[in-house]
């Protein structure tokens, strides 16, 4: 008799895991990888080992949501302290690559008055010479950049410090993840494979097409010792068919924070992919990665932060997609990793760099990339790139988290576009400071007063406007808020109605509507039909 076939449950966690911390973009490219290890994991380890109970007591406090502090109530110490060392020995090549990146800021900052740099490559840290090209700007302020593909290629990049953990969710409420490591749990399944393991696409398929336990077993590699646990994960119960959209106009689904899937009966393009399980009750109605078509041809990232680059999301989706645009960036400097690179050393194929205004053509439709400005802290970061997607005549302007400084920009680009039909932008803005995401990236100290101005913001009301204003849009929608609780886990952000960018974000949909512009602030999931030509036709 042959071996039963089983599908997958629809709500088995894919958790990307690199020395047992969440993985989020800045631990694949390994100059920041390094710089966040002895910036981030260790120090926060440390600082746990000496004070448990303050971390604790912060954890409690929503004032410190999102800070470097460990959830574990206090307790685990032993646990933490043999990460703590084992990171110390397995990765004593990242934490010598950190100290000399800082050497080196600072070698050039003591050496490099204006004269030639071609006598200071001597100088540079024995670990990092061949993979660095030293120059000076436009101020004859000096610096310097790695040649990013040639640390992909050396001892840099390790996937043996990759690993997936797999478990059964029954609720959208998870802790933050990015202070706190994945140690061990009865009911979690740690596998230590690479994020390019063909294996993770074989599990994905089983959503649904069905194997054999014995199949995914050996793909996988799993042992005797977790054959039980790893049983739970499976049924003999199939999803609901997918119900492919067929007809003639185009449908808009949103699916949570800044994730839009956009298709039309030849073509699907799905627009920063964060998505909830399915499977489980949940408070907020939402669509889930089961309601996504079985081939996804196009996948739109706008910028490297990781609420919109989820590797949980991701990963699963892998074996669908077709192809995924990236902003295109060549700077090779610590802070703007490489976003190609990144995905292509993870598994993916087929990753497109696109830059301002250049185009992508396929079926009816044209993908277009619009500059994006601010949101990064006032850092020079080029790895970010909004998004015209025209299918037909109508477009819909993905402006993600922009935030809209010098409205001069958009007026220009006016005059190359147009008008739009459809307008999502993001409105978060009271975003974190600087040093919340970049800071492991710095030699030297930001000042707290420098640090509060620097933040992580969106638009407000009058930028929103600012933007309505110059393209004419049918519909503006506010998204990428952060506000459905799937989300909350990776941005630690929760709203009140007083809340800033709730307020902000109410009065943009306000001075819309009283404009006879429909508009309102998305939340848990939507979706329209709109008539290629014209406006939207039908609301569903």
């Amino acid at each position: 008799m042959s071996e039963e076939k089983l599908y997958l449950k629809p709500n088995v966690v894919f958790e990307p895991l690199i020395d047992r911390w969440y993985a989020w973009s800045h631990l694949i490219s390994p100059a920041t990888a390094a710089l966040n290890i002895t910036g981030r994991h260790l120090s926060i380890m440390e600082s746990y080992i000496l004070a448990p109970s303050i971390h604790a007591e912060a954890v409690l406090n929503p004032k410190m949501r999102g800070g470097p502090f460990m959830d574990f109530g206090g307790g685990r110490l032993e646990e933490v302290k043999k990460l703590n060392d084992d990171t110390k020995t397995r990765r004593a090549n990242m934490i010598l690559f950190s100290k000399a990146v800082k050497e080196l800021d600072k070698m050039l900052a003591t050496e490099a008055k204006g004269f030639g740099l071609e006598d200071l490559y001597q100088k540079v840290p024995p670990i990092l010479q061949g993979y660095v090209e030293l120059f000076y700007d436009r101020s004859n302020n000096p610096g310097f950049r790695f040649f990013e593909s040639l640390l992909y290629k050396g001892e840099f990049y390790d996937e043996s410090a990759q690993s997936m953990a797999f478990w059964i969710t029954n609720n959208d409420h998870r802790p933050f993840c990015l202070s706190t490591p994945r140690l061990n749990e009865p009911e979690v399944l740690h596998l230590n494979i690479p994020f390019s393991h063909e294996g993770i696409d074989e599990l994905a398929r089983m959503k649904r097409s069905p194997q054999t336990f014995s199949y995914i077993r050996e793909k996988l590699g799993v042992s005797e010792k977790d054959e039980a646990l790893f049983k739970t994960f499976f049924t003999t119960t199939p999803l609901p068919a997918y119900n492919k959209y067929t007809g003639d106009k185009i449908r808009m689904r949103y699916f949570g924070h800044a994730c839009i899937l956009v298709e039309t009966k030849d073509v699907s393009i799905l627009v920063d992919p964060l998505i909830s399980y399915y499977g489980y009750d949940s408070e907020v109605d939402h669509f889930s990665d089961s309601d996504l078509p079985d081939v996804i041809d196009y996948v739109l990232i706008t910028h490297n932060h990781q609420d919109h680059i989820l590797f949980e999301t991701l990963l699963p989706l892998r074996h669908k997609i077709k192809n995924i645009i990236v902003p295109r960036t060549e700077g090779g400097r610590v802070e703007d990793p490489n976003l190609k690179l990144m995905f292509n050393s993870i598994g993916f194929k087929n990753v497109t760099e696109i830059s301002e205004l250049e185009t992508v053509e396929f079926v009816d439709t044209v993908i277009t990339g619009i500059p994006f400005t601010g949101e990064h802290s006032d850092l020079n970061i080029l790895t970010k790139c909004c998004h015209l997607v025209q299918i037909s005549n109508f477009k819909l302007l993905f402006m993600a988290d922009s935030r809209i400084m010098e409205p001069a920009i958009y007026k220009h680009i006016h005059k190359v576009i147009g008008d739009v039909d459809v307008l999502f932008l993001g409105m978060e803005c009271d975003g974190a400071p600087l040093t919340w995401l970049y800071g492991p990236l710095f030699t030297k100290k930001i000042t707290r007063d420098q640090d509060a101005t620097r933040r992580l913001n969106g638009s407000d009301c009058s930028r929103g406007i600012s933007l309505v204003n110059i393209f004419n849009p049918k519909e503006a929608y506010v998204y990428a808020m952060g506000q459905e609780p799937w989300v909350e886990f990776i941005s630690s952000i929760k709203y009140t109605d007083e809340s800033n960018p709730i307020i902000q974000s109410n009065n943009l949909v306000n001075y819309c509507q009283e404009r006879n512009i429909i508009a309102e602030r998305l939340y848990g999931e939507k979706e329209l039909l709109y008539d290629r030509q014209a406006a939207p036709v039908e609301l569903v």
